[in-house]
């Protein structure tokens, strides 16, 4: 009996930035496609990040009773020097480079040993280098981006400048393609803005995106889609994009710093509020350190605004006096009397958002938090920090019209304060304005992933692809 292309086994190579936010989505990428189809195997080469600590845990805990998707680590190589840190996309070359013999001789020990017909490799924006590797093996290549079109856009923009043509704060509004709106280029990510800090990297990894098969995002087509067919309408040698998500971890990420006490303490406090009544001030898995003058008008904000709260502080008071003397005189006494407020160290950000105590979220604006606000209909406060957050705040702002404005071009190590009053000024309009848009997209993600919603259809055709050509 012969056996069709489609009831072969197949395998994919998956090979994902190891950063905690890239990791998320990639992985349940990987349980989704083995969920959809029997016959698909993936084997996960794992990176090893010394600025990243709970990847291995988390990898682990993600795919723990998980047969078809097996995991490799990638030898520990020499890290690249400390200077580059300033730039992760630098720093992730670099460390790319070094890397590039291990993960060519890996996947042929895979060619070699396994039944399986390996149809692809999927890459991390980051890791597109690899492509070569798959050129070589004769393995065709898929970019994983867990970004949004948007982001997209801006990469492939890149393909039309130069290498040396690097951004500037002052530099005119830009057409880019996927948005409607002028672009300001104080909202371009950090690495735009410097050649050694990361324009190169990003210019270089812009130029391999057509070099793929395909472009995989963590988005759904009825949020982005006016993006997608602008995009194919300004070039139309674009890869397929497909667009899958929204992917999200529901059951949470694991972290070795809460314990199941100060789990039950956050969610016990949430449920003696009204619904719908707390504000959740949270900065990413990364954590954020705002300096003092920054986290006393954070608190007089809060204070002044008189609504409830939930405040993630990288080293909470009680627990590191220097942290205690940046809050004003009084407020851990104010906030305790009154019992509008709780001030935790990191929190478990699904769980909170899926608390029906949650009004507003004020957030950073990764494309992973920003996902998982629309799946609960949560609205957000824009506060971005660093990498392509202040691009996802200000699409949120101007192109969607799905969160609410306090800065869209604020980044982290900036000398500005964003003072007490224009916080309060945005706790007040996130919590007091009912966005109804907002409840629509929330719907439209939840459907997008059902059986024969976009998302749905859009894996379908995928794997149609990875396995039809194959």
């Amino acid at each position: 009996m012969v056996v069709s292309e489609m009831e072969k086994k197949a395998e994919l190579i998956f090979i994902p930035s190891p950063d905690i936010g890239h990791l998320v989505s990639s992985l349940e990428f990987a349980k989704l496609l083995i969920n959809t189809h029997n016959n698909i195997f993936i084997t996960v080469l794992c990176i090893k990040f010394p600025h990243t600590p709970f990847s291995d845990s988390y990898i682990k805990s993600v795919l723990n009773l998980q047969p078809q998707i097996k995991l490799i680590d990638l030898p520990q190589v020499e890290s690249p020097p400390k200077e580059l840190l300033i730039s992760p996309p630098c720093y992730i070359k670099a460390l790319m480079h070094t890397l590039t013999p291990h993960v060519k001789s890996t996947i042929q020990t895979i060619l070699s040993s396994h039944s399986n017909h390996v149809v692809g490799l999927v890459l991390d924006l980051f890791c597109l280098s690899m492509i070569d590797v798959g050129n070589e093996l004769g393995i065709p290549s898929y970019l994983f981006l867990t970004s949004n079109v948007g982001f997209l856009g801006f990469m492939l923009s890149l393909q039309n400048r130069r290498v040396d043509d690097v951004f500037n704060d002052y530099d005119p509004e830009l057409l880019i393609p996927g948005f409607t709106n002028l672009v300001p280029s104080s909202v371009l990510p950090n690495a735009a803005y410097s050649k050694d800090g990361g324009y190169e990297a990003y210019y270089n990894l812009a130029r391999r995106i057509n070099d793929t098969k395909g472009i995989i995002v963590n988005t759904f087509s009825d949020l982005e889609q006016y993006s997608i067919d602008a995009l194919y309408d300004h070039d139309e040698k674009i890869p397929p994009i497909y667009a899958v998500g929204p992917l999200l971890d529901l059951k949470g990420q694991p972290n070795p710093k809460l314990d199941q006490s100060q789990l039950d303490l956050i969610l016990r406090w949430l449920d003696k509020q009204p619904n719908k009544s707390v504000v959740f001030l949270c900065f990413g898995s990364m954590g954020v350190s705002f300096g003092p003058s920054q986290i006393r008008e954070i608190a007089l904000g809060l204070k002044h605004s008189g609504v409830r709260f939930l405040w993630a502080m990288k080293s909470p008071p009680r627990t590191n006096n220097y942290e205690e003397k940046r809050l004003p005189e009084g407020f851990l006494e104010w906030m305790e009397l009154e019992g509008k407020g709780m001030i935790c160290g990191w929190a478990p950000q699904v769980e909170v958002l899926a608390h029906k105590a949650i009004g507003g979220f004020v957030s950073h604006c990764g494309w992973n938090s920003i996902l998982e606000s629309m799946w609960f209909g949560v609205p957000i406060l824009t506060w971005p920090i660093y990498a392509e957050q202040q691009l996802n705040a200000f699409r949120m702002v101007k192109e969607l019209g799905l969160a609410v404005e306090l800065r869209v071009d604020y980044r982290i190590g900036s000398k500005e304060i964003v003072m007490a009053e224009e916080i309060e000024k945005g706790l007040k309009n996130l919590m007091e304005k009912e966005n109804i848009l907002l409840k629509k997209v929330q719907e439209m993600a939840r459907n997008a992933v059902l059986c024969g919603g976009s998302s749905f259809i859009s894996v379908g055709k995928l794997i149609n692809i990875m396995i039809g050509s194959n």
